[in-house]
């Protein structure tokens, strides 16, 4: 996991709410008094790979993020070995040997913390061996009438024993500057009375780029009501036709994770709990707990959830035109209007213009020369806002060691 994701995130805010109490008067947000509550994420999977566990505090409302747990000691123990965790980033521990989870085995988590407290998990196994069985995305209306591109996925177990389901994604999409220039504008001298700038090639790559965004909620779904272990034309992400990220090339990772009843359960409140139209002014549910527990200390809570889970992915790439074809594309991310900011304001201030200050702050990127004559309230050039002129500001100038083309 190279990033905290959706899960990670609920935990934290669930851990927040909770601490505060069935209050329903309205509160101000700053936590006075705050609980501390071991957050953990520990997802383990059929993957050989060094596997990652996070550990974190609960932090108040107002603070800039989650407390890292540092230096404990992380083990995971199965019938066929112990398997030990160190930490390489704060809060972050990774496994010292690759490993995959094995079906039929029991594996436990424990964990020490820095402050002598011992928690552990209750026996987990590996699920059930499920692959998605398609991926596919579909130009659809939905129920509000706005035109889109939904990707589905189909899942079968003839065995019926899945029935439980997480998917996560990972989008990928290219992304072309639409007022992209070969030449940059570059300050030379910002002093007035100079004030000067020079039109210089570019050296780098800034009119394509590829930008990568993750999933941010829970999706779950589930067959259990079902008279087949099927789920078919299952929504995992929907994109409107004026969202700019599917105009040009789009490809998605659709990653399938088989969940246990427990897990399922479990992630099921937490996904309730994180919808809910106005978390601050209803009654919260109390403190509701995952598969792990405090050996030290039966009052300690605890939000996470150890699970072992069989993944599988595919991936997708369409083109705008594959599924709009005579349709326009959507707008881009930034209304990308010309404008020519003054170079120096002259006398009486003898000061440098808005065109020297927004070069040195890269908020404008070079267009054309101003066909008007320049004065005292227009530049000599045309400028962009930055995102228009540089894709840069948006993704990388690499393409994605995954990423084809048609």
């Amino acid at each position: 996991m190279k990033h905290i994701n959706t899960i990670y995130r609920l935990f934290l805010l669930f851990a927040i709410i909770s601490v505060l109490g069935g209050c329903t008067e309205e509160i101000s947000f700053k936590t006075e008094n705050l609980e501390s509550a071991l957050v953990i994420e520990a997802t383990i999977t059929n993957e050989i790979k060094n596997h990652e566990i996070l550990l974190s505090r609960t932090y108040k409302f107002e603070a800039d993020g989650p407390i890292p747990e540092e230096n404990a000691t992380v083990v995971m123990v199965s019938e066929s070995g112990t398997f030990n965790f160190t930490e390489n980033e704060s809060g972050k521990y990774v496994s010292t040997q690759s490993f995959s989870a094995q079906p039929g085995l029991d594996y436990v988590l424990k964990i020490s913390t820095a402050n002598g407290e011992s928690y552990s998990s209750k026996p987990t196994r590996l699920t059930t061996t499920t692959d998605i069985g398609d991926l596919y995305a579909e130009r659809r209306t939905n129920d509000t009438e706005e035109d889109g591109v939904s990707i589905f996925v189909d899942t079968y177990d003839p065995t019926g024993t899945s029935q439980y389901y997480r998917f996560e994604y990972e989008e990928s999409y290219k992304v072309v500057a639409p007022k992209w220039r070969a030449n940059d504008l570059v300050v030379i001298d910002p002093e007035w009375p100079a004030c000067s700038v020079e039109l210089v090639p570019k050296t780098d790559e800034r009119r394509v780029c590829f930008a990568t965004d993750t999933s941010n909620t829970l999706i779950l779904g589930t067959t259990a009501n079902l008279e087949e272990d099927r789920l078919s034309r299952f929504e995992v992400r929907r994109v409107n036709t004026d969202n700019y990220i599917i105009g040009h090339r789009y490809s998605i990772l659709v990653r399938q994770y088989v969940q246990s009843n427990e897990a399922f359960s479990y992630f099921s409140n937490l996904q309730e709990f994180s919808e809910s139209e106005s978390l601050f002014s209803q009654v919260q549910p109390g403190f509701f707990s995952g598969n792990i527990s405090s050996e030290t200390n039966s009052e300690d809570k605890v939000i996470g959830f150890f699970e072992l889970t069989y993944v599988s992915e595919k991936r997708i790439f369409f083109n705008y035109n594959d599924l709009f074809p005579g349709v326009d594309q959507p707008p881009y991310v930034s209304p990308c209007f010309e404008f020519a900011p003054v170079r120096d304001q002259g006398h009486p201030t003898d000061e440098c213009g808005l065109l020297i200050t927004a070069l040195l702050n890269n908020e404008i990127s070079y267009w054309m020369e101003n066909p008007e004559p320049e004065s005292i309230e227009t530049g000599p050039y045309l400028m962009v806002p930055i995102v228009c002129g540089d894709c840069t500001e948006l993704g990388s100038n690499v393409a994605p060691d995954f990423w084809v083309e048609e």
